[in-house]
């Protein structure tokens, strides 16, 4: 390739050849990028950027927000070491050809004036050419942008451009120069114009893209780390669309994807969206790591959908001063130069709008938390899952976002053979070796019956009725099930009180006091977590297989602020899938599940009056609902 000088991207490369020169493809991704998992962390970004290129054909990409560290990495981003590693990680995608011919933009933490920012870098061609800070921090809910980060203020009018010098010492960027740091955009030489905000600054009342928009910025990129909410997807959406409605332009999403090693899901989705349309979609919930979509885009359409809107033009030419770095035309490689043009024969058309695909609550329930155990298991090195299952309604539910994990793992490892999701389940299920290396599962419940364990825990108290839908669920979904009885270690628990303090406990049924009742039925909980962590450190042992288990809970949001749990029972465990989510909504999933994936025990689970079973039966004890 020829020397290029620093800062020089065409009009041609972004817009495509002459005849067609209002036409670009862009592309955007969801990645799967963990905490300082700097070197998977540059592959996946790699491989982002070279399918953008290669296979949609795109001249621009971007990626979600911090992709080349991770989001998640929290007091982390306190450490230089974090920064500098940053560095690396773009110097080796410089290396690997990422950005030859693409104009990509990263999200990294940058370290400026003795400020850490939170930062979006636009490199093509092997060169920097802006390092825009992010203006509005994320500091509500499960965020907490501003104890790592600085808002970014733009200088008084008039004042110098501030630049920022990447690290010589890295042969990638020696003798680079400084490079523009601050709220500019790109201008080619034929007017196209690119501008990026970042994740919050597009739910801000004074959101940056308008401004960009009124400087005439046509292809706005905003690189996300948002995290997944229940029937939150509308709200995203509706503000890109509503933002280039108003204003028009191309505005593209990327958001991280999957699980970073928080209890945070970040739910990917990413879109291009053109004058209020959307024109492509990824998807919500996927197992995949990288996923990268597309759309070809005529600029005209912007520019004619502006030039239709008289308020847009007004508010546009009273607007402040334009911050632009005018981008000169590259070279043409030889090749080209040859041929007489600058870029190969174009035939693409523009990008027809789609209709928007919106997951139901009960999709997003089951959906969300399968996405995020698969990666928490299989990056947490454990050998599979423990589950206590009563029969009742919520540990039903957690079986089923098990299920429903291992049935996207199972569709994914068939789609590619060769890709990652299969080679990570031939590692979980301990079948690396078999078949040439290059094991399949044949059905969702083949991954569950070597990862997914559960067990019935029963005592004098329980009914044959939970026993017999907890066994039919396990043998539906494929589980490794036992049904085992607890009551010897109750009454060893009860007659070391009474041998401690010469009285012993009775259920108020039976003559005790409410005291006694509530002891006796916790004790029976608690045993249950007491066993659930011996079965998960021995059961592999026992089918002679390595690694441990991880303990999953099935205690739902509702019984967490009323209080209505037992401390320490099965609600405590390594991780609690439906913690977040209310008794209504898991009753709605159970039966969608039931419905989608042919489990019709899980309709008569759902339909069964909830209990406890922790007294004696003549007593009873439903649960409050």
């Amino acid at each position: 390739m020829s020397s290029i000088p620093a800062g020089n991207v065409s009009a041609e490369d972004l817009a495509g050849p002459p005849s067609r020169g209002s036409y670009v493809t862009v592309a955007t991704c969801n990645l799967n990028q963990w905490a300082l998992d700097f070197d998977g962390n540059a592959k996946r970004t790699l491989r982002s950027c070279v399918e953008a290129r290669d296979v949609h054909g795109a001249s621009y990409r971007l990626g979600p927000e911090l992709e080349l560290c991770g989001y998640g990495c929290e007091d982390h981003f306190l450490e230089s070491d974090t920064f500098a590693h940053c560095w690396e990680s773009l110097a080796w995608l410089l290396d690997a050809g990422a950005t030859d011919g693409l104009l990509c933009d990263f999200g990294m933490p940058v370290l400026h004036g003795g400020a850490r920012y939170n930062c979006r870098v636009l490199v093509r061609d092997r060169r920097v050419l802006l390092v825009r800070p992010k203006t509005a921090l994320a500091d509500g809910g499960n965020y907490r942008e501003g104890r790592y980060f600085t808002a970014y203020v733009r200088p008084e009018p008039g004042g110098p451009v501030e630049t920022v010098s990447p690290p010589g010492h890295l042969p990638a960027f020696a003798g680079a120069g400084p490079v523009p740091f601050g709220l500019q955009f790109l201008a080619c030489a034929d007017g196209t114009t690119v501008g990026c905000e970042s994740c919050e600054e597009l739910w801000t009342p004074r959101a940056t893209h308008i401004d960009m928009a009124l400087a005439g910025v046509e292809i706005i990129g905003n690189g996300s780390g948002s995290h997944h909410e229940l029937r939150k997807l509308h709200t995203r959406i509706d503000l890109m669309r509503s933002a280039t409605r108003k204003c028009g332009g191309v505005y593209l999403y990327a958001n991280q994807r999957g699980c970073d090693g928080g209890r945070l899901y970040y739910d990917g989705c990413a879109v291009v969206v053109c004058n209020g349309e959307v024109l492509a979609q990824a998807p919500q919930f996927s197992v995949d790591d990288v996923e990268v979509i597309s759309a070809t885009v005529d600029l005209d359409d912007v520019r004619s959908y502006r030039a239709s809107i008289p308020s847009f033009g007004r508010q546009a030419a009273r607007g402040a001063a334009r911050h632009y770095i005018s981008v000169a035309p590259t070279p043409p490689t030889p090749d080209a130069a040859a041929a007489g043009g600058t870029a190969p024969p174009c035939d693409r058309v523009p990008s027809l709008p789609i209709e928007l695909a919106v997951h139901s609550p009960e999709e997003e329930c089951c959906m969300g938390p399968a996405c995020w155990m698969w990666d928490y298991l299989r990056r947490s090195g454990a050998s599979g899952f423990f589950l206590p299952l009563s029969g009742g309604a919520d540990s039903s539910a957690t079986a089923a976002i098990v299920y429903v994990m291992c049935t996207m793992v199972h569709a994914a490892a068939h789609r590619d053979p060769d890709g990652a999701v299969a080679v990570e389940c031939r590692r979980i299920c301990h079948r690396a070796d078999a078949d040439a290396g290059r094991w399949v599962p044949d059905a969702p419940q083949t991954i569950a019956a070597a990862i997914f364990h559960t067990c019935y825990m029963g005592t004098t108290n329980s009914s044959e009725a939970t026993r017999s839908r907890a066994q039919r669920l396990g043998a539906a979904i494929g589980a490794y099930h036992l049904a085992i009885g607890i009551d010897p270690m109750v009454d060893a628990a009860v007659a070391v009180f009474g041998a401690a303090c010469g009285r012993i406990p009775r259920f108020s049924s039976r003559g005790g006091t409410t005291a006694e009742d509530l002891a006796l039925q916790n004790i029976q909980a608690r045993l249950r977590m007491v066993v659930a962590y011996l079965l998960a450190q021995l059961l592999p042992w026992v089918r002679k297989a390595s690694g441990f288990l991880l303990v999953v809970a099935s205690a739902n949001v509702d019984e967490g602020l009323r209080g209505y749990m037992t401390k320490y029972d099965c609600s405590s465990a390594d991780l609690n899938p439906i913690g977040s989510i209310s008794k209504m909504d898991l009753a709605r999933m159970l039966r969608f599940v039931a419905d989608r994936y042919e489990l019709p025990v899980l309709t008569e689970i759902a339909d069964a009056p909830p209990t406890a079973e922790l007294r004696p039966q003549e007593e009873g004890d439903a649960d409050g609902e």
